[in-house]
């Protein structure tokens, strides 16, 4: 019943700029912390941004000041605005959905990737 759906990844030169889609049905995103989440070959999966019901977000230091989230409630997606990408940026990026109440998203999208590389 709830699907998320990525997409926007590719390959990108460093200092480049990138923006990801999440295409939400079955929940109304405005309800729910969305996120997005990131993982490289040989690092465990780390969440880097998220953005909850009243507007606020967070974002992991790697990231803060680089990338941004944001959303439409009226289309029901999420954003990841990348800018000035770098090459330890390159992951498979996936989208997920957590109840405010829970510490753990309750669905999760298939990812997209992203390369940074010249």
């Amino acid at each position: 019943q709830v699907q998320l759906v990525e997409s926007g990844g590719g390959l990108v030169q460093p200092g480049g700029s990138l923006r990801l889609t999440c295409a939400a049905s079955g929940i109304d995103i405005v309800a729910y912390a969305m996120g997005w989440y990131r993982q490289a070959p040989g690092k465990e999966r780390e969440l880097v941004a998220e953005i909850i019901h009243g507007g606020w977000t967070k974002y992991a230091g790697s990231v803060k000041d680089r990338f941004t989230i944001s959303r439409d409630g009226t289309k029901n997606t999420v954003y990841l605005q990348m800018q000035d990408v770098k090459p330890d940026d390159t992951a498979v990026y996936s989208c997920s959905a957590r109840e405010v109440t829970d510490n753990v998203p309750l669905q999760w999208g298939q990812g997209t990737q992203v390369t940074v590389s010249s």
